[in-house]
């Protein structure tokens, strides 16, 4: 047996002993529940421990693979013999892990091939490190100090050298982040090595920071299921007033700061029924809209954004079967396409038994901008109980709906309600009547047996001030 063999039996032997030794680990969930919690934390580090001379073997490999790969080696590189286009396809499948994963497992693994350079295959020359500043992360992996994700982090915070920053300075913090990783979080340990650059490079700032604005972007995505995903990458500056947007929609949900003058709608966000997710979605998208009917200079056409709803005539006026919006795939419930028919930034498309258009117009049916103040004067929000959305977030709802009631587009018959509200109105069969200038909300049966009627009162202290004062 040559030397290199039984390196090679003493290694497989090594690594075979501890996967062994960890199957011999108990994974009954009820012996850990009868724990104390001094021993449990002691278990959760010690995992810890395990997971990072896992990782950092893991890297030793995926390093060796990556140089057996190289691209140079062409069709002779141990990655193209084996089938795989890429060592980091190589490390996944073999490994039977992530992609993301395996490339990181080779970038740090990258870090500890450069700590220990071998001759070039065909020159005979030891190569140079690429990243020698970065030795410390590749000392400390290998003692089992410093997880993948931790060095990987640094790596990242950390930067390359430039003018006024040496090697030698990188190297020195990099060697003080070996240290501090011991009590950070690879998340933490990321802000540190930036914090840390910042400091060795002031001058530099200002390229980092117009570096980090070119990453911003936006994709819309339609997904499979019906549902659309919006991906939003965005630089420091963009992300504090996005920030401010979110915290202030969210905020009392979230256990932050309530605002005394603005107790009602603090207590109204806290209460909502929606997730915090749920309301953070709808806000931003009527921010959204607010901003395009305020100002669309930036955008083709003019105004907020419009959708075409499609229905067949026979359909809407007998509140059956169901409708569509051009350009998604879905149906929508004819209850929904009734209450965008209430709405001022849709196109209804009614269409008779042989598919022809009947109805492109929504002037008739719906209620003018001189409408929609008289109604915002009136109603001063969302007429919705305990709801304090403004006029500007609300949508004019006809109390007698179009087609079904053959109502019409008056104010007497309108009222405000929030999209959300205007929804549930809408889909859960809730119904508004009107006693003079009286308006009560009725819910369905299966929300109140006895449809006990609930008045809906102004919002608006503008109003019931000179009311009352009228009264007096």
């Amino acid at each position: 047996m040559t030397p290199t063999d039984s390196l090679a039996a003493d290694i497989a032997a090594a690594v075979g002993e501890a996967i062994r030794a960890l199957g011999r680990i108990p994974s009954d969930v009820t012996l850990y529940r009868a724990l104390d919690d001094t021993t449990l934390l002691e278990l959760a580090h010690l995992s810890g421990v395990q997971r990072q001379l896992v990782d950092a073997h893991a890297s030793v490999v995926a390093g060796e693979l990556e140089r057996r790969s190289a691209p140079e080696l062409g069709h002779a590189g141990l990655a193209q013999r084996t089938g795989h286009r890429t060592a980091a396809e190589l490390v996944r499948v073999t490994a039977r892990t992530t992609m993301r994963d395996a490339t990181s497992a080779i970038r740090v693994g990258r870090l500890v091939q450069e700590a220990h350079p071998v001759a070039d295959p065909f020159t005979g020359e030891l190569a140079a490190p690429t990243e020698p500043w970065l030795s410390p992360l590749a000392a400390a992996i290998l003692s089992g100090t410093l997880s993948v994700a931790a060095a990987d982090a640094i790596r990242a915070g950390l930067g390359r050298p430039t003018e006024g920053v040496t090697e030698t300075m990188l190297r020195d913090a990099a060697a003080h982040l070996c240290t501090t990783a011991l009590t950070l979080d690879p998340d933490r340990l990321h802000r540190a090595a930036r914090d840390l650059r910042d400091q060795l490079d002031e001058t530099g700032i200002a390229d980092r920071e117009a570096h980090r604005h070119e990453q911003r972007s936006l994709k819309f995505v339609r997904q499979a299921d019906g549902m659309s995903r919006l991906t939003w990458i965005l630089d420091p500056e963009s992300a504090a007033a996005v920030a401010d947007l979110y915290d202030r929609a969210t905020s009392p949900r979230r256990g932050g700061p309530r605002f005394v003058s603005q107790e009602e709608l603090s207590q109204a966000i806290a209460d909502d029924p929606r997730t915090t997710e749920q309301l953070a979605s709808d806000v931003f998208l009527e921010l959204l809209r607010s901003g395009a009917d305020a100002d669309s200079s930036q955008l083709l056409g003019t105004g907020a954004p419009s959708i075409r709803v499609l229905v067949a005539a026979d359909d809407l006026t007998r509140g059956t079967g169901h409708g569509g919006l051009e350009g998604q795939h879905d149906p929508i419930s004819i209850e929904t396409v009734e209450r965008l028919a209430c709405t001022g930034n849709i196109t209804l498309i009614t269409f008779d038994a042989h598919g022809q258009a009947i109805d492109l117009g929504r002037e008739q049916r719906l209620y003018s901008r001189r409408q929609k103040q008289g109604l915002a004067a009136r109603d001063g929000g969302c007429l919705f109980p305990r709801c304090e959305r403004p006029p500007s977030w609300t949508e004019a709802h006809h109390i007698r709906h179009w087609a079904r009631d053959h109502g019409e587009t008056n104010i007497e018959d309108g009222v405000l309600l929030c999209k959300h509200h205007h929804l549930l109105v809408h889909n859960n069969h809730w119904e508004i009547e009107r006693n003079d200038a009286e308006y009560w909300l009725v819910p369905p049966p299966e929300i109140d047996p006895e449809q006990k009627r609930i008045r809906l009162h102004s919002k608006s202290k503008v109003l019931r001030d000179l009311l009352a004062r009228t009264a007096g």
